[in-house]
């Protein structure tokens, strides 16, 4: 066993000006245009720092793996060894920093875990920061390694939790993963054939499969935005270990419409904005099916035969990794049956349960301190239980934020059994309805022209990021255009809650030969519905149109991601896809809303509405196209909610 004492030799970092110590997850240039992981900063705590110090010493290792590459990772260890601690283990791609004498002021997933005692382990994964190696977005996972020097991140999990429960000393035997967005996509590795000492782990909105639902693409459509800001800092060479990556992305204008709007062919944008070194987005461009490239950097394919517990974490307005939160529940729930699996689910934007008190988003509030909730009655107990042994842990089996409430539910099983299958038809004169339609005209539809030089915008904001906020913001703007359809209930007379996924189910044509539909869930409040107080930005909340939940598909998959197909213009097809769960109670005299488009720019890129690889797309392929959506006896079209009796 190697002492503690020989560890890397090290070189004391200049300490940074008062104004300038910012804890920053991810090492960039902050900018007004910086992305908005990269704007997630928050001043050093410098209490808890000191705190830290006092009770911590900090070593720094270069850990070698299986094919010689050694990853730099730190340890900071009680100074008290009069007992023995557990482990804590955080792989990420952002960044361990500050390196060598410096001490960060956040090891675990919250403060109560410094307070508590654990060993805390912080790694650069390969290829990023300080680590050696080349790195891959997203590396496939081997499941049949033929050479003992086939690598993968499942394996450099293994390798490092051996190497830690072997050469430190004084802990418990027990090690937890933990990980958001990126490194929740490592803990989800590191449960795949884990390691005997990983007894627990919280992947938190990880990410798992970017072309059917997280970061990049929704059912094959690219969100563009998102996709831009994060290039800079995942895409561009590394060429040596390095402690601080610059590489924020400088806009030629803070108007992200026309920006995208005039942006060019994405197989264009390597050369024109990064020039030329994104390589990882010069593959995408290559790859605009879901094919091989794609699956292979699905990693729930691979989520078989879990042996730790897992507590999934995720929000219910998170733009990034919703879908990956819950289809790893789902996965291990299948295929893991006897593990210890759980899933908590709160009103919250991508890791908004790590940060603040979690009781609003833009303009709707939650009247509750949701994160703080999560932090000290949720995650602390669930590692406590697994990594040290507390006895007085009777949690469910899911822990959902019922949003419209604002009431946490205890469930044995996500969704609900006891909610039910209620379809929600769009029909004529704007209504939806409960009934199924009568018989009536074969060809009764709506339509509207989509025109790809105005698309419809997804909020009012002007911004060139994806935004939070938009996944509660008011769709009273959107509503008002003619390229909107707008389907709404009555006043409701008394409450509906819906649990689990939405079934969208819309029978379409249109005159082009692609197009997207994207589909709207809104909760519509009442005309006296009353204003927040305090109320800085003067919002009018009567009649205000909460998005609940909204998703987009690109038409030409709707028989397959692998071989997708044109329309045959003005010919009725099916469209069918599954948005995200959502639990959220619409209060009675609310509304039941919704809204049919074609584009939500520039969340998503825009669709020529012709059949053609849209990266390489030249303008002149982008066409108008009239959409009709059906709502007939014999060419319905719903939206199937699950509903609490």
């Amino acid at each position: 066993m190697l002492p503690l004492r020989e560890v890397v030799s090290r070189r004391r970092t200049p300490k940074a000006c008062p104004a300038a110590r910012l804890i920053v997850a991810l090492v960039v240039v902050a900018t007004a245009a910086a992305p908005a992981w990269a704007q997630r900063q928050r001043p050093i705590d410098d209490k808890h720092l000191a705190e830290i110090k006092a009770k911590y010493t900090k070593y720094e290792y270069r850990i070698p793996m299986r094919d010689g590459k050694r990853l730099f990772t730190e340890v900071y260890v009680p100074k008290d060894q009069n007992q023995k601690y557990p482990i804590m283990l955080n792989r990420t791609p952002y960044s361990v920093g500050p390196y060598g004498d410096e001490y960060r002021d956040r090891l675990g997933p919250s403060p109560l875990f410094e307070k508590s005692g654990y060993i805390f382990v912080l790694q650069d994964v390969r290829g990023r920061m300080m680590s050696e190696g080349e790195y891959v977005n997203m590396r496939p996972y081997i499941a049949d390694k033929k050479k003992p020097t086939d690598i993968d991140e499942s394996s450099d999990t293994y390798d490092t939790i051996d190497w830690i429960v072997t050469h430190v000393p004084n802990h418990n035997g027990k090690v937890g993963q933990w990980g958001i967005s990126y490194p929740g996509f490592y803990t989800v590795t590191g449960m795949i054939d884990a390691h005997p000492a990983l007894v627990a782990a919280s992947p938190q909105a990880p990410v798992t499969d970017w072309f059917i639902g997280d970061d990049w693409h929704h059912n094959g459509a690219l969100q563009i935005a998102h996709m831009l800001n994060f290039l800079p800092f995942f895409d561009r060479p590394r060429p040596q270990p390095i402690k601080k990556f610059d590489t924020a992305f400088q806009y030629e204008t803070p108007d992200g419409y026309d920006l995208f709007l005039n942006f060019g062919p994405l197989s264009k944008a390597s050369d024109r904005y990064f020039k030329g070194e994104t390589a990882f987005l010069k593959e995408v461009c290559q790859h605009s099916n879901y094919d091989d490239w794609w699956k292979a950097r699905n990693i729930r394919a691979h989520i078989k035969n879990i042996k730790p517990a897992v507590m999934t974490v995720g929000g219910w307005y998170d733009a990034e990794n919703l879908f990956g939160a819950l289809e790893v529940y789902r996965k291990v729930l299948k295929n893991s049956p006897a593990t210890d699996n759980r899933i908590v689910m709160g009103p919250w934007v991508h890791g908004g349960w790590s940060r603040g008190d979690g009781s609003k988003l833009g303009d709707v509030q939650f009247n509750a301190a949701t994160s703080e909730f999560y932090r000290e009655k949720i995650e602390f107990p669930f590692f406590e239980h697994f990594l040290k042994g507390t006895s007085n842990y009777e949690h469910p089996k899911a822990w959902v934020f019922e949003t419209g409430t604002n009431l946490w539910r205890k469930y044995e099983n996500w969704p609900p059994r006891q909610a039910q299958a209620h379809p929600y038809f769009l029909s004529a004169g704007g209504k939806l309805s409960t009934d199924a339609p009568s018989q009536a005209s074969p060809n009764e539809a709506d339509e509207y022209l989509s025109d790809p030089a105005r698309p419809v915008n997804y909020q009012e904001t002007t911004t060139t990021q994806m935004t939070q906020e938009y996944m509660t913001a008011d769709q009273r703007f959107a509503s008002r255009r003619p390229d909107v359809l707008v389907y709404e209930t009555g006043v409701l007379d008394g409450d509906v809650t819906i649990a689990g996924p939405i079934k969208v189910d819309l029978t379409v044509s249109t005159t082009g030969s692609d197009s997207d539909w994207v589909v709207k869930l809104i909760d519509v409040y009442p005309n006296d519905y009353p204003d927040p107080t305090p109320n800085p930005t003067n919002i009018r909340m009567g009649g205000y149109q909460q998005l609940v939940r909204g998703d987009v598909f690109r038409g030409k998959f709707r028989k397959s991601f692998e071989k997708p197909e044109p329309f045959e213009p003005g010919q009725p097809a099916s469209i069918k896809f599954n948005m995200q769960d959502v639990c959220h109670t619409f209060r009675t005299g609310h509304r039941i809303m919704v809204q049919v488009q074609s584009s939500w720019f520039p969340l998503i890129d825009r669709n020529p509405q012709k059949f053609v690889d849209i990266y390489n797309a030249p303008a002149s392929d982008y066409q108008k196209a009239t959409e009709r959506v059906y709502h007939t006896h014999d060419r319905p079209s719903s939206v199937t909610l699950l509903v609490m009796p």
